[in-house]
């Protein structure tokens, strides 16, 4: 996945958005900025910096960590086997000086200093440097190299690569560098500048490169549910329900963010057509960094790369380039490749890459004209049919939204159901007073035009000025008045009774969507219940409150590849990786009935998945009342026979006190993600024999759910 910032040598997977990492340093410590889901405020985390001679530190942080994708790489068994095989055959010379940037736990340092012991090179000068940027990584990298007898045999420093010199901090220049710093992109954590500011300052003449050299391949696809991922106007135009948020000439005034989306793509087998074909080489040997771009026009010998061979004739639109990853690690015979079919892992994906509007059309043997361009941190793609050019420009003005937001925008059922319950509202409430917790769009523009009279306040925490700016945009199309509507741009907590005129508030509602915060767990965004409560004393005593309560569901299921990906490490090429399993949440094969962390994944994308109960109800979360600490538990009856290796569990959102309209972002909904919550062993389970007890509780302090479960099995 894309690196949230792209500083040289970071070389780690990115964060959750509820954990931003802005590092700052202070003598021996580093702060890292957290977000309370909750209540949207940040607070500073300090994470103090071991000493050198301190061989019992304090391992860093489980929260820190976890929902990285460290775990991940290291069970990914084919990368790493790759990864030794490349580095043995570098290092042959027993003076060689080895850098690994962007060192993770060490593996790649530990296996140079293996290779570099085996060729003599403890008697011969040669050295090993590991760069890790992240310090609570850092930190867990010294415990690992220390379980290993490694610790005087790699030298770490807790730096960006480019604040390490040459004499400071390396004796002399590198001859050899190791470094994993790809994303499922390939270049967005930040490969290409930091590759090429060591070129310039940290290697010797002619160094020796591992990755040696990367091929990006892709396909044009036809999908409808790819499709529904980023045409919001003529999804809209679909529904006929007389909102839109791309009206008339503005349909682009609301779009996918134009980047590579990380995908698992071989749920989509059945869904999609494909045609594979090179896209792209990336050359890092030889002292430099070469880029092989594809041209407008294609030679004969690249032809195959573009000239689309549709079997089945005529194709409606081509929607997407979708690529894969073959990474080339010694320019021989050890390389790891990262495509559909692959063995399913979740830190390196395949990349959608969407074209406008409803795509191209094109016949059977007609050629199409791709251009590939690539700046420092990503790689984007231009589709031209008779030398024009598809216009990807957009006004500053517009809203970008990840593609499974625009799809739930465009969902004629999700729209149907807030059109419903507002309406049913508005028959009750004259001239209310209506304030929109969130960031919806769509609930803003409904109001208005639904309700001429009505007053609508937008809080917009996250959307601010840019949805301002929207909202004038499109007033007219929407038929309402701009005076209606007011955006105040704040947190609830620093919101007024001067704010609202002094009226009280009618309607509170929220979808509930809170930008930014998309890849967090499903009740984070019970940050709507925080805010209602905030507003408790400007809320009329008949407030109507949309959705009107939050419901904690779960399904068991079996989750093979997910939990293998997650598992606990022992032996990883021949280094004990223990000491990282309780840090990086792993599961299996701990002490006592310890678990690890519950992680957001679109269930969907999980790899093999299979649903062993029926949905149960764990808990429920009353908006009518203020924020308070909730208690559920459950009894699950398997209903097919399986090994169960945990719960996927979401909230249901019920819009009305009926409980007749309900939206559910269960497995079965792909546009959001699900928590998933593995066991620390799996359980064999069997319809009418295994029975499995649950219990949850909600912490309103920090917005976290805690999770227990027991099973036993009946004779």
């Amino acid at each position: 996945m894309p690196s949230c910032c792209c500083l040289l040598g970071l070389g780690f997977p990115s964060p959750p958005s509820a954990l931003r990492i802005l590092r700052r340093r202070m003598a021996s410590r580093a702060f890292q900025l957290r977000l309370n889901p909750l209540t949207g405020d940040s607070e500073w985390l300090v994470v103090e910096e071991e000493e050198e001679e301190d061989h019992h530190p304090t391992p860093p942080p489980k929260q820190l960590l976890a929902t990285t994708s460290y775990l991940d790489m290291l069970n990914d068994s084919a990368r790493n086997r790759a990864y030794r095989r490349a580095i043995e055959a570098a290092v042959t010379d027993p003076s060689s000086r080895v850098l690994d940037i962007g060192a993770g736990t060490g593996l790649l340092s530990m296996m140079a200093a293996r290779a570099l012991a085996a060729v003599g090179g403890e008697t011969r000068g040669g050295s090993v440097s590991a760069c890790e940027s992240y310090l609570p990584m850092g930190k867990l990298m010294r415990r690992v190299l220390r379980a290993n007898g490694m610790e005087n045999r790699v030298k770490v420093f807790h730096k960006r690569s480019d604040e390490l010199k040459v004499r400071d901090d390396l004796d002399s220049p590198a001859d050899i560098l190791v470094s994993e710093i790809l994303d499922s992109e390939l270049l967005g954590e930040g490969l290409i500048p930091t590759l090429q500011q060591a070129y310039d300052m940290l290697l010797a003449k002619n160094p020796k490169i591992v990755p040696y050299r990367a091929t990006t391949y892709g396909q044009l696809v036809e999908s409808t549910f790819l499709w529904k991922l980023h045409d919001l106007h003529n999804n809209e135009a679909n529904a006929a329900d007389g909102v839109w948020l791309t009206p008339g000439e503005m349909e682009r005034i609301v779009s996918v963010k134009p980047q590579q989306h990380a995908m698992q793509c071989d749920a989509l087998e059945d869904e999609i057509r494909l045609n594979p074909s090179k896209f792209l080489n990336l050359t890092f040997g030889n002292g430099q960094i070469v880029i092989v771009r594809p041209i407008s026009r294609y030679e004969q010998h690249e032809m195959d790369m573009f000239m689309l061979l549709f079997h089945g004739g005529y194709f409606n639109w081509i929607l997407l380039g979708q690529s894969s990853t073959q990474l080339l690690l010694d320019g021989r015979d050890n390389q790891v490749v990262r495509g559909r079919n692959a063995d399913w892992c979740d830190h390196w994906k395949q990349c959608v890459w969407f074209m406008q509007g409803k795509g191209i059309p094109a016949t059977e043997d007609q050629v199409l004209s791709l251009r590939a361009r690539h700046n420092q941190t990503s790689i984007s793609y231009q589709l031209n049919i008779n030398d024009e050019a598809c216009d990807r420009s957009s006004k500053g003005d517009h809203l970008t939204l990840l593609p499974e937001r625009i799809a739930l925008y465009g969902d004629k059922d999700w729209r149907s159901a807030l059109i419903n319950t507002i309406k049913n509202a508005l028959t009750v409430k004259s001239s209310p007073t209506c304030v929109v917790a969130d960031d919806s769009m769509f609930l803003a523009l409904l109001i208005s035009s639904m309700s001429p009279t009505s007053k609508v306040i937008a809080m917009y925490p996250g959307l601010r000025d840019k949805g301002a700016a929207y909202l004038r945009s499109v007033a007219d199309a929407n038929n309402f008045s701009i005076d209606q509507i007011q955006v105040i741009g704040k947190r609830a907590s620093s919101i007024t009774a001067d704010d609202l005129k002094h009226k009280k508030v009618n309607l509170l509602v929220g979808e509930p969507f809170y930008l930014g915060s998309e890849g967090m767990l499903p009740w984070q965004n019970l940050r709507f219940w925080s805010v209602r409560t905030l507003l408790d004393s400007m809320l009329s005593e008949d407030a109507f409150i949309m959705p009107c309560k939050g419901i904690l569901k779960l399904c068991a299921m079996s989750l093979p590849d997910l939990w293998r990906s997650r598992s606990s490490l022992k032996d990883v090429e021949g280094f004990d990786h223990s000491v990282v399993n309780e840090t990086l949440g792993a599961c299996g094969c701990l002490p006592g009935d310890q678990q690890g962390p519950c992680l957001p994944y679109y269930v969907w994308q999980c790899g093999y998945t299979k649903k062993l109960s029926k949905v149960y109800s764990l808990m429920d979360f009353n908006f009518s009342e203020p924020i308070h600490s909730c208690f559920g538990k459950t009894k699950i009856e398997f209903s097919h026979d399986g090994t169960c290796h945990g719960f996927a569990v979401w909230i249901d959102w019920v819009l009305d006190e009926r409980k007749s309209v309900v939206l559910t972002t269960g497995p079965d909904n792909r546009y959001w993600k699900q928590g998933v919550q593995l066991f620390s062993k799996p359980v064999e389970v069997n319809p009418g024999k295994s029975v499995m007890h649950v219990e949850a509780s909600f912490d309103p302090s920090t917005g976290e759910i805690t999770f227990s479960s027991s099973s036993t099995t009946c004779s």
